[in-house]
């Protein structure tokens, strides 16, 4: 029975640090709008299966789930999925590219669009951004709605949950030979 517990809290460490969800708050501090550079921040960013982006902005904008080719064109007559209210909260729930846009006149050609690339999580996930192939159309994400911000683990400038993480994993390592000396 201790072998039994011991291996089960060992597994339990290493498998905890990979499932944690990240909030991914887009452009950082300075949010959803006509100044951000979207591009290197997603660029910075690793989007996993489960994480969630969390736009917010101002009254003149809005966010626009679009296919690749009326992302290329910034034309949001078509948007999978539109919301405004200032801050949208958007569930990455499958692998792929994913492209947003304001629906503002002239805000998309003027830089306020953002593709990301969605990984199914991995403990190890390189932080990289490749450019989708032309002709991906994605499904819209489950039904999202606008909602207020949702509290989540806390993260660093890079959107890790390393610090948990390791947390996680020392307590375990502390706590797996106390539960086998137990039994």
């Amino acid at each position: 029975m201790p072998m039994v517990a011991y291996f089960l809290i060992s597994i339990l460490a290493i498998a905890a640090p990979g499932t944690y969800a990240v909030q991914h708050i887009v452009g950082d501090s300075g949010g959803w709008t006509n100044s951000g550079d979207y591009t290197t921040w997603a660029a910075s960013k690793t989007f996993n299966v489960g994480d969630t982006l969390l736009f917010n902005y101002g009254s003149s904008h809005g966010v626009d789930s679009l296919s690749k080719a009326d992302y290329d064109n910034c034309d949001s007559t078509n948007a999978i999925n539109s919301y405004t209210g200032g801050a949208t909260t958007i569930k990455l729930t499958q692998p792929g590219p994913m492209y947003f846009a304001c629906p503002s006149f002239g805000h998309c050609s003027l830089g306020m669009k953002m593709t990301i690339k969605v990984v199914t999580q991995s403990t190890n996930s390189p932080t990289t951004t490749t450019t989708p192939s032309s002709g991906n159309n994605l499904s819209p994400p489950s039904s999202t709605t606008p909602s207020t911000p949702a509290t989540s683990s806390p993260t660093d400038e890079a959107g890790s949950t390393g610090g948990t993480s390791m947390v996680v994993v020392g307590l375990s390592m502390i706590l797996a030979p106390m539960v086998v000396f137990m039994c």
